[in-house]
């Protein structure tokens, strides 16, 4: 790669475009969604979606991983899936007539791992996806064994069919580094998609993208200058999402229990990095930070019953952040 700061921002911007672009080939619409998606994978996170049954969020999974050249696995999470059908168990492999134990992997062990409706498993099985999304690695019988790398979760819920669910324990929650909410499709993209998948022939995507490239961009992405001061904003923005914290706005006061955890300021920062390498700099910006504050930090915001019986969203509260904490510090400059 390219020496040059400003050269690799550029070439990092057309990769992007490029794996964008192989995914429109079959996803309608929803670019937000596509980007942010992307800017997960180029920063090591995993990433929740949630949206209503057929606004193809499967079917986005799906063509990632075929335009990344990676092992892709899918689990349907089920109120009868065990642990081990995620991470694996130990058998009895009996050959020649000789006993031995082996381990036989789960499909946690691939590149692109699709939690389908990872909202319908018990806390027990959720939770033997936290090792994996931490340490890229799961321990098995007392042995650790690190999974594929890259590694990226990317798991789907229903909002609305709450019915035999099990909500997501707030420790798995602070795992996905972002939570993206994809919308029903309009009524040009939706005579889009009734093109695409009705016809004789549907589009697919084609490998633009291998392993070994995305671990090089991780690096770079990480790599990005943050000064100090624009920092800060991140961290005065997930101090202000804490009831009594500096900054917090009155709405947070009323309808927050918790707020965002220090992985909310590293989601913020590593989403901006990426937004900053797309806008041809290679220094991240106030406005960087504020654009990857909504799937940052929505799903780190923990809502009071208060919040529910008044119609207030989490989207609300972190807007109210946004408005509330000025992206200077005009009390520690002047200081």
């Amino acid at each position: 790669m390219e020496d040059d700061p400003r050269r690799r921002a550029a070439l990092f911007a057309e990769r992007f475009t490029a794996l964008t672009a192989e995914l429109a080939k079959v996803i309608v619409g929803q670019e937000e969604i596509v980007r942010g998606v992307i800017s997960a994978l180029m920063t090591g996170g995993h990433c929740l979606l949630e949206g209503v049954p057929g606004t193809g969020k499967t079917l986005l999974v799906r063509t990632l991983s075929a335009a990344l050249s990676l092992r892709f696995r899918r689990i349907q999470f089920t109120p009868d899936l065990m642990p081990a059908d995620v991470v694996g168990t130990i058998v009895l492999d009996d050959r020649e007539g000789r006993r031995t134990f082996r381990f036989e992997p789960g499909p946690v062990f691939a590149h692109v791992l699709l939690a389908d409706e990872i909202n319908r498993a018990t806390p027990k099985t959720q939770s033997a996806l936290l090792e994996a999304m931490q340490e890229t690695s799961v321990t098995v019988a007392g042995e650790t064994r690190p999974l594929p790398r890259p590694f990226i979760v990317l798991a789907t819920q229903n909002p609305i069919e709450m019915e035999g669910t099990y909500p997501l324990p707030e420790a798995q929650l602070d795992r996905f580094q972002v939570k993206l909410l994809i919308r029903p499709p309009s009524r040009s993209e939706l005579n889009d998609i009734l093109d695409r998948t009705t016809a004789t022939e549907e589009p697919a995507a084609e490998p633009v993208m291998e392993a070994g490239e995305i671990l090089e961009w991780r690096t770079f992405v990480r790599g990005v200058i943050l000064a100090g001061h624009v920092a800060d904003y991140a961290t005065r923005l997930v101090l202000a999402t804490h009831p009594g914290g500096p900054d917090a706005p009155p709405e947070v006061e009323k309808y927050v229990r918790y707020g965002a955890s220090p992985r909310g300021a590293q989601a913020l920062v590593l989403g901006a990095k990426v937004r900053a390498l797309l806008d041809g700099r290679a220094n991240v910006a106030f406005r960087d930070i504020e654009a990857a504050a909504f799937p940052a930090l929505r799903h780190r915001v923990l809502l009071s019953f208060e919040a529910e019986a008044d119609g207030v969203g989490a989207d609300e509260v972190v807007r109210a952040v946004l408005r509330s904490v000025p992206a200077r510090d005009l009390l520690h400059e002047e200081a």
